[in-house]
């Protein structure tokens, strides 16, 4: 069995951090006056996916860890959500 010593050895957390990349790719093609709307609430759901997958992983309680790893599911699907505004609204 492979011990995991760290959120970064996590595939779930390395393959949030690609979210995070292309997140901010896609957003960085949004018009000027999404800055403060879409983009940003799409930014900043981004960064705390990985953000909550490390600090669940240095919980000492497994439920904690398991409420961040919700919280996580919770945030790909405003993104998710936030996407489907952009088709709806026609920025992308």
């Amino acid at each position: 069995m492979i011990e995991l010593k760290s959120y970064r050895d996590l595939t779930v957390w390395q393959k949030s951090m690609d979210l995070v990349v292309i997140c901010y790719q896609l957003t960085s093609l949004f018009p000027k006056t999404e800055i403060d709307g879409l983009s940003s609430q799409i930014q900043r759901a981004a960064v705390s996916i990985p953000a909550n997958i490390a600090e669940g992983k240095g919980r000492n309680h497994l439920g904690d860890y398991i409420r961040h790893l919700y919280y996580c599911k919770w945030l790909t699907q405003r993104i998710r959500n936030s996407f489907d505004d952009c088709r709806t609204i026609r920025l992308s």
